[in-house]
């Protein structure tokens, strides 16, 4: 059995997990997660305190993908379940939910926000923690708490495990769990931005990293096919989105301005933060408390430019080249003029579709703990 929370009262299942909430105990989730039983067959150490206690304990809820970076988050994790317990159980309710599929963290994360979770914390890569944003939003506006009266919110947590995180690195943080589950014991919050994209007829996502277009989205859509190969992935995804490729003219509209025409460009990356691809730093600029997003357009890249400037890619010198440019926005929206209709767009390494996108930034929209 999966231990976690109790809020208030029976949920509905949602994704698998069914929440029994009754504060300010633990609670035991049912789960179709066939790895479950592996991760979870000592439960001891997780224990709540009597609704006599004086200090309200924070209620934490922990979405693990355990079959991430090939499996090793979830063998990360188990062996981190001490020193979660040690640093966290005299204050607070420990809530463990597996995901067992694609957006299973996102349908977790509106539940927990939903029964007033102090936090939802990401335990992984940067795939788990853009479900987990995703899932602090539905149809278009921010998750709420179904106690109107409750005098808190829900905090955005990140543990990375596994082969890392690029948000991570944004914030300067060390790839170390440990070192995250002391950010989690102080429990200092900061607001963050985070971006949106949209579509006429389409419901919104959103996304922490870097969203992108063109053939680095492309390289990200092949990449998802070798995650096994770890970050080697990505070379793996250029080498195959090279195959074909042909640079584009594309039209953008900044800020509800006027459109404009931008001549064959090879990639366009609309960034929160820093990093995306492993630790490649496309965007140098980016501040995901800034208010806005950085744009950095490549334009006329041949494959061998790749190859001779793939240093300055990857430690964020690139920006002084001549065929590259950047600025900030708060909106952008981009479309093809070719009309093929095969321009692809990714956010946060999800393949999201293709042209045309308008991408903006929501302000401070997430605390998170820091």
């Amino acid at each position: 059995m999966v231990m976690v929370c109790y809020y208030n009262h029976l949920l509905t299942p949602v994704g698998g997990v069914r929440f029994s909430i009754t504060k300010p105990s633990i609670l035991r989730a049912e789960t179709n997660n066939p790895m479950a039983s592996d991760l979870s067959s000592d439960r001891s150490v997780f224990r709540g305190v009597s609704s006599s206690s004086p200090i309200r304990r924070r209620d934490l809820v922990f979405v693990v993908n355990p079959r991430g970076a090939n499996g090793r988050t979830g063998k990360e994790w188990k062996k981190l379940l001490p020193y979660l317990q040690s640093r966290l159980g005299s204050d607070c309710n420990i809530c463990e939910s597996l995901t067992s599929g694609p957006s299973h963290a996102i349908d977790i994360t509106r539940e927990a926000i939903r029964e007033g979770a102090d936090a939802v914390i990401a335990v992984g890569g940067d795939g788990t923690l853009h479900e987990v944003v995703n899932g602090f939003f539905w149809d278009g506006k921010p998750v709420a708490n179904w106690n109107t009266e409750a005098v808190h919110s829900t905090a955005l947590g990140l543990i990375p495990l596994g082969t890392g995180s690029d948000f991570a690195r944004t914030l300067g943080w060390k790839n170390d769990p440990r070192e995250a589950i002391d950010r989690i014991a102080r429990g200092v919050r900061s607001r963050i931005d985070v971006g949106v994209i949209s579509r006429e007829g389409e419901g919104s996502h959103y996304f922490i990293n870097v969203a992108d277009i063109h053939l680095s989205a492309k390289a990200g859509f092949y990449a998802s096919r070798f995650k096994k190969f770890g970050n080697l992935c990505y070379v793996i995804g250029a080498l195959q989105a090279f195959i074909g490729h042909h640079n584009q003219d594309l039209r953008i509209k900044v800020n509800e301005g006027e459109w404009q025409t931008l001549s064959q460009v090879t990639a366009l990356c609309v960034g929160n933060a820093k990093y995306f691809g492993g630790g490649m730093k496309i965007t140098p600029n980016a501040d995901p408390q800034s208010g806005s997003d950085t744009v950095v357009i490549l334009q006329d890249f041949k494959w061998y430019d790749f190859i001779l400037k793939l240093h300055k890619l990857y430690n964020g010198t690139h920006l002084p080249l001549n065929n590259v440019t950047s600025r900030n926005v708060y909106t952008i929206e981009v479309d093809e003029i070719s009309g093929s209709g095969n321009i692809f767009i990714q956010s946060d390494g999800e393949h999201l579709g293709f042209l045309p996108r308008k991408l903006s930034i929501l302000p401070g929209a997430i605390e998170m703990i820091c």
